[in-house]
């Protein structure tokens, strides 16, 4: 592998350029979360149904799974500093031509742009963040940026669903493009001129002789089976809620917040929990709960009236929230541990292709799901999913305890 930080110039002592690192993946984590909560204005302006307002969903996940690696590969002996300062500005320009965007078509090719940016703006910098501390700040480092998409989950989606519902769905694109912008400033100002310098990247060679591990690549399924079942539902979560319950509009972004503000409670306990439990003990759970809120999510929809259906609701999209991003950092310790510490650059940046292909997958399985069944029953399929995903880590698991036993045995 071509990276090598200790090429870097010396480590950082101060974690001013994390926070505007963090900024940016606020930005992205914002504009890639909040459209759920814009599908049925969109898909109304738009003149479009609500399931196909959704592909602007699965095309920009799409196309961000598949051009983040190739792209962070091809632009591996770049500048970091100068790459990020040109992704960050590319996302701020996409976001203005979402804006503007006067028909369906135009506001896809806006969310591609949109992907491109974000693909390369988020593994850069974490790879960044993890290559300018010192060592036993990587973590730390490592956590404050990916902080920032955990803070757009529980306060940037509702709010763009405020603002969305309050101003129309442009403004919320406005709203990203001004604070990309003054992200970009912060990385212009804010990172110092020779950050990174000899940072290089994995080859797209390393990366497919990576991922082409037996053991690597199942585990990578995994990550996609997971994301999978959660964007069937939670592209289209707000038409979900205003047909179960009596929530509409602006009031829906208090679901979108609780689910948001459950992920950081998953997020915190979950990293503690792998460092004394294994990941094992924290995925298996996870997948669990997931498969029993979802469950309950369709059943809410089916048997109950919507004057009763709401706590229910609530309860299984907090269950959700937690499980869900509890399994991210249990799922990421378990690639490394499976791959091996030298190959975990590129073992999580793959894994970050993986969830977004699942994210891809999930958003057209929904848009299905409403073609031919009924909303109510978008819980029941992503269900089918966890419990796919569920299955093959106990497969994995059983695979990993006999190879063991056969080293020792040896």
């Amino acid at each position: 592998m071509n990276a090598n930080p200790s090429t870097a110039n010396p480590a950082i002592s101060s974690n001013a350029p994390l926070y505007w690192l963090a900024l940016g993946t606020f930005a992205v984590g914002t504009e890639s979360f909040m459209i759920a909560g814009l599908l049925p204005g969109m898909a109304a302006d738009l003149s479009v149904s609500i399931a196909t307002a959704g592909q602007l969903v699965t095309v920009f996940a799409f196309a961000y799974a598949l051009s983040s690696p190739i792209l962070t590969a091809l632009t591996g002996n770049f500048n970091r500093r100068r790459l990020l300062i040109l992704a960050m500005s590319a996302f701020a320009i996409a976001n203005f031509v979402a804006w503007a965007a006067q028909g369906y078509w135009s506001l896809m090719a806006a969310r591609i742009l949109l992907a491109f940016a974000a693909g390369l703006y988020v593994p850069g910098a974490n790879a960044l963040a993890s290559a300018v501390v010192a060592p036993e700040r990587r973590g730390t480092a490592i956590a404050i940026v990916n902080g920032g998409l955990s803070v757009a989950v529980a306060f940037g989606v509702p709010l763009g669903a405020l603002i969305g519902d309050r101003l129309g769905w442009r403004m919320t694109f406005a709203g990203v493009a001004a604070l990309s912008m003054i992200a970009t400033a912060g990385l212009l100002a804010g990172l110092p001129s020779s950050i990174g310098n000899g940072l290089a990247t994995a080859t797209i060679r390393e990366r497919i002789r990576t991922a082409s591990q037996p053991i690597v690549l199942l585990t990578l399924l995994v990550t996609t089976l997971w994301a999978m079942g959660g964007y069937t539902i939670y592209t289209y979560l707000a038409l979900f809620v205003s047909h179960a319950t009596h929530l509409q509009g602006a009031q829906i972004g208090f679901i979108l917040f609780s689910w948001g503000a459950a992920a950081i409670i998953g997020l915190s306990i979950s990293g503690r929990s792998v460092d004394k439990f294994g990941p094992r003990a924290v995925i298996i759970p996870a997948l669990s709960v997931l498969v029993a809120a979802f469950i309950a999510l369709s059943l809410s929809a089916h048997f109950l009236p919507k004057s009763l259906a709401l706590v229910p609701i609530v309860i299984a999209v907090l269950a959700w929230g937690v499980a869900h991003w509890a399994f991210y950092p249990g799922q990421q310790a378990s690639l490394v541990s499976v791959a091996g510490v030298k190959a975990a650059p590129i073992v999580l940046s793959l894994n970050a292709s993986f969830m977004y292909l699942g994210f891809s997958l999930g958003a057209g399985l929904g848009s299905i799901t409403l073609t031919y069944s009924s909303v109510s029953d978008l819980g029941f399929v992503g269900a089918v999913s966890e419990v796919a995903a569920l299955l093959l880590t106990i497969a994995i698991s059983k695979r990993i305890s006999s190879a063991n036993k056969l080293a020792m045995a040896a």
